[in-house]
């Protein structure tokens, strides 16, 4: 049996010129596309106009195609000798279920390997302006996110440990809007600054993106109003303030 292979490729964050070149090079090679629902939709002109293309997107509570049947996708079509590209956004293994997709691919004894991203948990800040790290500001950063597995018993966030990391470093939350008011609750009892710089960034890298800027203390009251949606991360962290400060490079 002649076994083709899947590539689960970083689609980027949104703006298409993102994505890699290696990448690129596959989704216009694919016979199988897979995508997800975030990714830079300009990016399926590139495919064979004879590729089979395949929206597995997942919404909040609008799983398009379950998981489960994701994964038996993948197989199912490499299986046919078929270069499968699982195109999905940001970086596969950046809260992306890359590498359930990748040892569901292993134990079924098909090919697969991991094309890199650009996460949004760096793109969006860098095109808002606002650096993760700065060697006078932020020496770390955290990347967390606001959507943890809904059959956990209970979350895995370390809010003390994260929101220690806020006094010498960069946090960015992923995925939160939805509980970003009790997410900032929990860190604000776990002792972070509630004047620490905040921004929200939504749609980021692409030229919907919106930037708001504020404080811990502010930035839940600030994204209600202007009624931000998904997708959206939040920044905290002095290095908030270089936007201000001459890296806004988007504004003219």
């Amino acid at each position: 049996m002649n076994v083709g292979k899947v590539y689960l490729v970083g689609a980027g964050p949104g703006d298409p010129g993102l994505i890699t070149v290696k990448g690129m090079d596959l989704l216009r090679r694919a016979d199988v596309v897979v995508h997800d629902r975030l990714i830079p939709h300009e990016l399926l002109r590139e495919c064979r106009a004879d590729a089979e293309i395949i929206d597995a997107g997942k919404a909040q509570h609008d799983h398009r195609i379950p998981q489960p049947q994701i994964n038996a996708l993948l197989v199912e079509k490499a299986r046919a000798g078929k270069l499968v590209v699982r195109l999905k956004g940001g970086d596969p293994f950046v809260f992306g279920r890359g590498g359930e997709e990748a040892l569901f691919c292993h134990a079924a004894g098909v090919p697969f390997e991991v094309v890199p991203g650009v996460s949004s948990a760096i793109a969006a800040p860098a095109y808002a302006g606002i650096p993760v790290t700065d060697r006078a500001l932020a020496s770390a950063f955290t990347v967390f996110t606001g959507h943890e597995n809904p059959n956990k018993p209970e979350s895995a966030v370390d809010y003390p440990a994260i929101a220690a990391a806020a006094r010498a470093g960069t946090l960015v939350l992923l995925m939160g809007v939805t509980y970003l008011p009790q997410i900032i609750a929990e860190l604000l009892k776990a002792g972070i600054d509630g004047a620490k710089p905040a921004a929200c960034i939504e749609s980021g890298t692409t030229p919907d993106q919106r930037v708001i800027v504020g404080t811990v203390d502010t930035i839940v009251g600030l994204a209600q109003v202007a009624q931000v949606g998904s997708p959206t991360l939040f920044v905290i962290g002095d290095v908030v303030n270089l936007r201000a400060q001459g890296l806004d490079w988007q504004t003219p």
